[in-house]
Formats: C-alpha cells, sequence, structure tokens
C-alpha cells in the first residue's frame, strides 16, 4: 500500500493539504480486526454485532487512528465508518479511561441516534457510557445526562452548543477525541458557524477523525482548521453507484407523478420501498395519499417531534410499514438494512445526493433497485446525474401504461383531495395554504422549500445573529 507526501503546491484542489494519501486496492485480503491491532473486548463486540471482517475504510485508517493520527476519510454510505472511528476511539478508552473523553458530531438526530447505538454496542463489554444530545429533545433530561460524565457524547452541533454555553458544569476542557462525521453534509446544512464555535471550546491538543462521503471546497477548509497532519483514507475515488444497483427513470407529465407511485406500490407489493420527496409537503400529502389507498406508509421529515420520527424509522425497520416516504433528512447515514426499491419523487437539485439517495438499497453486496420520476421540468437534472455518475439510467420496463394511468387517474385524484383535506384539518395546509399550492409547485422545481432539520434552522438564525445559546426565542427553544 503506497503512502506519498501531498503537495502544498495543489491548493486548486480540495484535498490538496491533506499530509498523507493512503489509496485503496480494489481488491485486498480480507482482515480480521484482530488483525488490524484491535484488542480482544472490542473484537468481541465486533463478533457479536456479526462483524466477521473489516471493511476496506477500516482496513486502511483503524491502523492509523490506534497509532493516535488524525485521519480524513473519504468513503461512500454504507462503508463501515462508524466502526472506522469508534474502535480506535474505545481501544484509546480502554487504555485511558476518563469522562467525556470523544465528542462525535453528526448532522442529523436520527444518524446521533444510531452512532450512539453501535458506540454502546461495540463498548459493551468494558461498560462504555455514551449520551446522545440533540434537538427535540428535554434539555433538562441531557443536562442530568452530561452531568453523570459519560465516556462518548454524540451529538448535532446546535444542541451541543446550546449545552456548553447554558449547561453548569458542562465543558469539553479534557476531550481527547472529535469526530466529524458526514462532514460535508455537515456543512451543506450551515453548521459552519457553530462547529468554528465548538472548535474553540476544545483542547488543540486532540485526535481529530473528518468522515465525509465526498471532498468538496468547504470540507478541506474545515480539514485544514481541524486536523493536524492527517493521513487520508480513500476507499472510492470517483463519485459511483454500486454495481449491485439497477438504476431506472419513468418520463411523466408533472402531474402524474402521484399515479406512478401509486402503480409502484403495487407493482412492488411486500417489498420495503423508500420514496424520497424535497419538500416537507410532498412527504406528508404523498404520504396520506397512499394511506387512503391502503397502502401502508409512514412519513419521515425534519418538521415531525423527534419521538414520531424515531418511532417513523422503527415501524419500518421492523416491517410495521413497508413504505416510508422521506425527505433528504433520511438520505445518508440510517441504517434500514434492506431496503428493496428507492424511488426519486423529487430528483435532487444536487447530483451527489442522488447517490446518497439510492445509496439506501443494494447495499454490503446484496441487489436492489432505483426508479426516478423524471417530469418535463426534470431533463436537465437527470442528465447531470448521469453525467455525475458516469452512466444512463434505463427506461423502467414495469411502468405504468396509458390504460392503467385512466384506471387509476379517478382514485388517486380522490385521494390526492382527501389527503388535503386531512391536512387542512390538521393545521398542515389550511386557507393560506392552499393560496400557495401553485407557488409550491414552482419552488419544488426551483429547490426551495426544502425540509430543513430543526438543528439546521436554528445554525442559521445563530449565524445571522439572530438567536443567543436559548434558541432564537419564543417556540423554537428548546427544538434545535
Amino acid at each position: 500500500m503506497s503512502s506519498a507526501e501531498s503537495s502544498k503546491t495543489g491548493a486548486s484542489k480540495a484535498a490538496a493539504d491533506v499530509a498523507e494519501t493512503e489509496p485503496v486496492a480494489e481488491e485486498q485480503k480480507k482482515k480480521t480486526f484482530a488483525e488490524l491491532g484491535v484488542i480482544p473486548a472490542i473484537c468481541e463486540a465486533c463478533e457479536t454485532m456479526g462483524f466477521k471482517n473489516a471493511t476496506e475504510i477500516q482496513v486502511e485508517s483503524i491502523p492509523h487512528a490506534l497509532g493516535g493520527r488524525d485521519i480524513i476519510g473519504l468513503a461512500q454510505t454504507g462503508s463501515g465508518k462508524t466502526a472506522a472511528f469508534s474502535i480506535p476511539i474505545l481501544q484509546a478508552l480502554w487504555d485511558n479511561p476518563q469522562p467525556l473523553f470523544a465528542c462525535i458530531l453528526a448532522p442529523t438526530r436520527e444518524l446521533a441516534y444510531q452512532i450512539s447505538q453501535q458506540v454502546e454496542a461495540l463498548g459493551a463489554t468494558m461498560g462504555a457510557r455514551c449520551a446522545t444530545i440533540v434537538g427535540g429533545m428535554d434539555m433538562v433530561s441531557q443536562s442530568i445526562a452530561l452531568a453523570k460524565r459519560p465516556h462518548v457524547v454524540v451529538a448535532t452541533p446546535g444542541r451541543l452548543q446550546d449545552h456548553l454555553e447554558n449547561t453548569k458544569g458542562f465543558s469539553l476542557r479534557n476531550l481527547k477525541y472529535l469526530v466529524l462525521d458526514e462532514a460535508d453534509r455537515l456543512l451543506d446544512m450551515d453548521f459552519g458557524p457553530i462547529i468554528d464555535k465548538l472548535l474553540q471550546s476544545i483542547p488543540r491538543e486532540r485526535t481529530t477523525m473528518l468522515f465525509s462521503a465526498t471532498m468538496t471546497t468547504k470540507v478541506a477548509k474545515l480539514q485544514r482548521a481541524s486536523l493536524k497532519n492527517p493521513v487520508r483514507v480513500e476507499v472510492s475515488t470517483k463519485y459511483a453507484t454500486v454495481s449491485t444497483l439497477s438504476q431506472y427513470y419513468l418520463f411523466m407529465p408533472f402531474v402524474q407523478k402521484d399515479i406512478h407511485v401509486v402503480h409502484l406500490a403495487n407493482e412492488q407489493a411486500g417489498q420495503s420501498i423508500l420514496v424520497f420527496t424535497r419538500t416537507v409537503h410532498d412527504c406528508q400529502r404523498l404520504s396520506l395519499v397512499l394511506r387512503t389507498l391502503g397502502f401502508p406508509a409512514v412519513p419521515l421529515h425534519g418538521q415531525l417531534s423527534q419521538s414520531a420520527r424515531l418511532g417513523a424509522l422503527a415501524t419500518f425497520r421492523s416491517g410495521g410499514r413497508n413504505i416510508l416516504i422521506a425527505t433528504d433528512v433520511a438520505s445518508r447515514g440510517l441504517d434500514i438494512p434492506a431496503v428493496d426499491l428507492v424511488v426519486n419523487y423529487d430528483l435532487p437539485s444536487n447530483s451527489k445526493d442522488y447517490i446518497h439517495r439510492v445509496g439506501r438499497t443494494a447495499r454490503a453486496g446484496r441487489s436492489g433497485k432505483s426508479v426516478t420520476l423524471v417530469s418535463q421540468y426534470d431533463v436537465e437534472l437527470l442528465q447531470r446525474i448521469e453525467k455525475t455518475i458516469g452512466k444512463k439510467l434505463t427506461l423502467f420496463p414495469a411502468g405504468a401504461d396509458k390504460e392503467t394511468i385512466s384506471l387509476l387517474e379517478e382514485r388517486v385524484g380522490d385521494a390526492q383531495r382527501a389527503a388535503v383535506r386531512e391536512l387542512r384539518e390538521n393545521g398542515a395546509g389550511g386557507a393560506k395554504g392552499a393560496g400557495k399550492r401553485k407557488r409550491r409547485m414552482n419552488e419544488d422545481r426551483a429547490g426551495e422549500g426544502m425540509d430543513r432539520d430543526d438543528d439546521v434552522v436554528q445554525a442559521d438564525f445563530k449565524a445571522l445573529g439572530r438567536g443567543s445559546g436559548g434558541g432564537g426565542g419564543g417556540k423554537k427553544k428548546h427544538k434545535r
């Protein structure tokens, strides 16, 4: 495995300041965690969790991290990044146990909970304690959890900053490890100013690991500000989708999108289906349309309460409902192990987000398929996506024909009207919302009105100077 000093003169490239690069061979002998230098207690936990061999990102990053090096890891979703940073932290904790040893930052609440679960499972044999600090949950309960001085804190940036500013006795002055997971997503969601503040609240002498699906200019800037002489590990040198994923498209008028989703749900009955929408409104509305027609659909978006979001994920994972309608809040990092079909109801405005969305299926060597609905407004976006992934999408062979569309049109129309009525009655639409439907369609096509996690909304307020540690005032005070 070769290692080369990165050139400081290559500033035009996003990763130019990374000290070392560790490219991963396409084919390499599988290694056990013991062969990587992991202690028996953690190897035992890995075996209990079903981790027989280390993944590529783990093979390349864990030995460096065990040696105390800063790491910048670039890997696709589902590559095993969580264990790649959790195992070195837990092994260092084994050698030097102390409270508030590590802090892991995640862009969304769901991902934070998922990371916490894996850290606790990997550290089960050594009694590692983990606290999850995210928006949408009671700050007092979180303050009590922090007062118990856990070994690892997993947090969204906005709520962590709240506690650093407002929770008496809580600080990260003795922190040994910092992890920035899904760093590109953290920065895309405007957490940059809060992360800058957090970096000023923790020791300069620490080990930092930054993991990202993509290397962007923003990520490179954050890397320069937060890491020292890091080792760079890549398991994918280009934006790509896995070979076991069959990618299809369906072309249709904008007004027929609901009909085609209903047809797909009917044709794929019994399979797990993840449908991505761009806006909260479409997420709610489409889930109501499907439920009205008898399909077991559940919505997931950033404006649901935390308990509702966790409940939606749990119901989908358990198979209680096999159709999840989600905004991009759910598109990265979430552990939904067996999705048969991903449907892009709206095309994402960012081509890389397409990769993260369809990455929910065909994981760990399994086969899967995705179907992207393309309206007359989406052709340019589709072409951009195809250019990014280096392949053309194939026309879906099992799409609805004219006769099927005609048969479904009336039933779907009735369900759409019923969904709108329910949204109004529940206060999600109202006369004001009804008056904006035409404008909403234009906003959806323009990429506006996208789902935003409450943590992100509050980060915006802080960046604009419209809120302080209390969270921008009003009802939002404890909703970050």
